[in-house]
């Protein structure tokens, strides 16, 4: 692999001259250079513009970066030199907080008062607190218990939005012929709506077991974690003849990780810090349709 890395920042404004001057100065104090490689370019939504780092750049040195980007709202990301886009035929991703606003879990829990506690233990898990997403979610499940599976339906209706630039995502990615695969530690019922909608080639997710009308507070079968979020995304690039390296991942929590790891290209989307730092895009400005100039 070259000994240089490539670094795409991404605005829903111009990018300001200052930040390239802001960014070329602190690369310098690490002993590297920064040059620009064809300019700035707008796709008519967003600006890109592509820089070329004379050498690789650790966690920290790729941190400091992200904090001046940030300081002019702009997100920072950082690619393999090697990387062609003609090599990406899979985008697969999170449902949860990244193609959707919601974590669908918690707000089925508000219909028995107890959407705190549950998203309790959600956010500690997508932090990395909680490292067993299974025992995780058996213990969130079970606080469903006795709620009417018509609440399932409402939760999808009433409070269940696209993220940003995910329709928009799905059609650019159908558009240039890539698998897409929708990867959940959440549930079916979700998964399968937005299948319908979005397109999605490949669907998993968890299916919650349902008696009378009611959920039990169990859950069917395997469940989908980290683990098997990377099975399925290694098992689809695999009958498709390619691998992970051809793909580009996209999530917001710590059972992501295993999924997004060695990938073509990480997207980190409005995520925890824990993903951030180990994912090769973090978008907290832009949408997930930024993701096609990543790609272009």
């Amino acid at each position: 692999m070259p000994n240089y890395q490539v670094l795409v920042a991404l605005s829903r404004e111009p990018i300001a001259e200052k930040l390239i001057f802001s960014l070329k100065d602190q690369v310098l104090k690490l002993g590297i250079s920064l040059h620009s490689n064809g300019g700035q370019i707008s796709n008519g939504s967003y600006y890109s513009e592509r820089f070329e780092a004379s050498a690789h750049l650790d966690t920290t040195q790729r941190e400091q970066l992200r904090t001046i980007a940030a300081s002019f709202n702009i997100d920072l990301c950082f690619l393999r030199p090697d990387l062609l886009p003609q090599d990406i035929c899979v985008l697969a991703m999170d449902m949860d907080s990244t193609l959707i606003n919601i974590e669908c879990i918690d707000e089925i829990a508000d219909f028995t008062g107890k959407k705190s506690t549950v998203a309790e233990i959600t956010e500690a898990t997508m932090r990395g607190e909680i490292k067993d997403f299974k025992e995780s979610l058996r213990r969130r499940v079970a606080l469903l218990e006795g709620v009417h599976a018509n609440a399932l339906e409402s939760v999808y209706r009433e409070r269940l939005r696209p993220n940003p630039g995910a329709v928009e995502l799905l059609a650019g990615a159908h558009e240039r012929g890539l698998y897409t695969l929708l990867v959940s530690g959440g549930f079916t019922f979700f998964t399968e709506k937005l299948r319908e909608q979005l397109g999605f080639k490949q669907t998993q997710a968890n299916t919650l077991e349902i008696i009378d009308g009611k959920l039990t507070g169990k859950v069917l079968g395997d469940i989908v974690d980290g683990a098997a979020k990377a099975a399925h995304l290694d098992e689809a690039c695999a009958r498709l003849g390619c691998t992970k390296a051809n793909a580009i991942t996209m999530g917001d929590g710590a059972n992501d990780l295993m999924m997004m790891n060695g990938s073509g290209i990480s997207v980190a989307y409005k995520a925890k810090p824990v993903v951030k730092e180990k994912a090769d895009a973090a978008f907290d400005r832009v949408g997930l349709d930024a993701a096609l100039l990543l790609i272009s």
